[in-house]
């Protein structure tokens, strides 16, 4: 088996672009970004491909739901409409129905900033789990999707590496243990390395891919 370093490097390589980026997310801390992360974790937490999903959140982008305001503003049928052209069709009215409470309760009780989740929450990850789980359609998956990829602009959530990362790891030959992983993974790198353990997690030939290179 390949020492830790080189499968580490292997799969940042292979595998180490974050879900929000691959979605056209420019992720900072600032609104706009921070709310089509949420958006597209409601969608990553269905029974539906990854691809699809992120093809959605580009697509109601594209259609002027990038920010909750707009997301009110855009009818249930817009919102089904843009969900339909990206192929997320069997979840599209329901989720439809979901995107817009979200974006009501955001702009509701955070006027319409994260940031304002985040201080509610004290920066404490188990709290800001817990204040994100009041979102329609993001269980305590979606919740674990959302952190693992604001850690990047959010440093105390960090190390954000969960059950489904920690099988992703285990399938590689990485720690399966929380706590060791991230003593590996350098700080800056740990949104991309945790979405790139989920993609190992989820598909053999990539985690077999990210083996053989590590030599």
């Amino acid at each position: 088996m390949a020492d830790h370093e080189r499968l580490l490097g292997a799969l940042l390589d292979r595998a180490g672009t974050t879900y929000a980026s691959q979605a056209g997310i420019r992720l900072t801390d600032t609104p706009a970004p921070l709310y089509r992360l949420l958006v597209l974790s409601v969608l990553l937490s269905t029974w539906i491909r990854a691809a699809i999903a992120v093809a959605a959140a580009r697509e109601l982008v594209d259609s002027g739901m990038g920010t909750p305001q707009r997301m009110l503003d855009a009818s249930w049928q817009e919102r089904v409409d843009a969900l339909g052209r990206a192929h997320y069709v069997r979840y599209d009215e329901t989720t439809a129905t979901a995107l817009g409470e979200g974006a009501e309760l955001l702009q509701t009780e955070y006027r319409g900033d994260l940031r304002r989740l985040r201080a509610r929450g004290e920066d404490d990850p188990a709290r800001i789990r817990k204040l994100l789980t009041a979102f329609p359609r993001l269980g305590p998956v979606g919740a674990d999707i959302f952190c693992r990829e604001a850690q990047e602009v959010w440093p105390r959530l960090r190390p954000a590496l969960d059950g489904k990362t920690l099988d992703g790891a285990r399938r590689i030959g990485l720690p399966a243990d929380a706590d060791d992983l991230a003593k590996l993974i350098p700080e800056h790198d740990t949104a991309r390395a945790a979405a790139a353990l989920v993609r190992v997690a989820l598909d053999g030939d990539l985690a077999d891919e990210v083996v053989a290179a590590a030599g």
